[in-house]
């Protein structure tokens, strides 16, 4: 009677060891809110190969999330949409420099209704509502007003309120397609998720700096080995197909 006992707790052992679901791992990256729609399906096709690893995926603007990470949000990887907050991290000593790469190039448009129309940024002086992510926190905002301020409009457009100021350059977006904005500067990678709005305008690439998506593990994350996985899945060519598919340009285009 004893020994069957003992055989059968052995075997309930096994049973619970053997049903019991194997912890995949985690890792957690902070993206820039313009990279939305492209990283939910490159972390869908890492998870598929890698089925031992979750990606957690934390989208905000750039600088929202540069300074969650500065104040001890958890975050194995930072995708920005400009290399100022990613600098900003590096300054902290939450980024290493050496592990920064460009992931992808962007370019900056202004859209609005089909009725509108837009041949320079002069005449965003007829326009009385333009949304814009907020130039201290979205990088689509800074590069919006770099370019305004290039042609000597940013200035009286601010003076005259005209601008919505917007939380991400989702936000903006969403603002011009339901119209309840004139018109909204976004990036082309963007513009091309709208259902109504349309791209009124190809900013000039002179009036701004060049768009880059810089990523890097950040300090908490360069001695995992899961997060070293995953940031080497990003700047592979599997990756790149999908970025690609989504208007973003390759780190290497001029």
């Amino acid at each position: 009677m004893a020994l069957r006992k003992t055989i059968a707790a052995l075997l309930m052992c096994v049973f619970v060891i053997g049903s019991t679901p194997v912890r995949s791992e985690v890792v957690t990256i902070s993206v820039a809110g313009s990279m939305t729609d492209v990283f939910k399906k490159l972390a869908g096709a890492f998870e598929q190969a890698n089925p031992d690893i979750t990606v957690q995926l934390n989208f905000a603007s750039s600088g929202a999330l540069a300074k969650q990470i500065s104040q001890g949000a958890p975050a194995d990887i930072f995708v920005s949409a400009n290399t100022n907050w990613m600098d900003y991290l590096v300054e902290k000593r939450l980024v290493d420099a050496a592990d920064i790469r460009i992931l992808a190039h962007n370019s900056l448009v202004f859209i609005g209704g089909k009725d509108k129309k837009v041949s320079t940024l002069q005449d965003l002086a007829g326009f009385d509502r333009i949304a814009l992510g907020s130039p201290a926190s979205v990088p689509a905002g800074k590069y919006a007003e770099q370019a305004m301020r290039s042609v000597g409009v940013y200035a009286s457009l601010l003076a005259a309120n005209k601008f919505i100021m917007a939380k991400d350059v989702r936000q903006a977006l969403m603002y011009a397609d339901r119209g309840e904005a004139d018109g909204a500067f976004v990036y082309r990678t963007d513009a091309l998720l709208a259902e109504k709005a349309v791209i009124l305008l190809a900013v000039p690439s002179s009036l701004y700096p060049r768009i880059d998506y810089p990523l890097a593990v950040t300090m908490s994350g360069r001695n995992k080995q899961a997060a070293r996985q995953v940031f080497s899945f990003l700047n592979g060519k599997d990756a790149l197909a999908i970025i690609e598919s989504f208007g973003f340009v390759a780190p290497d285009a001029k």
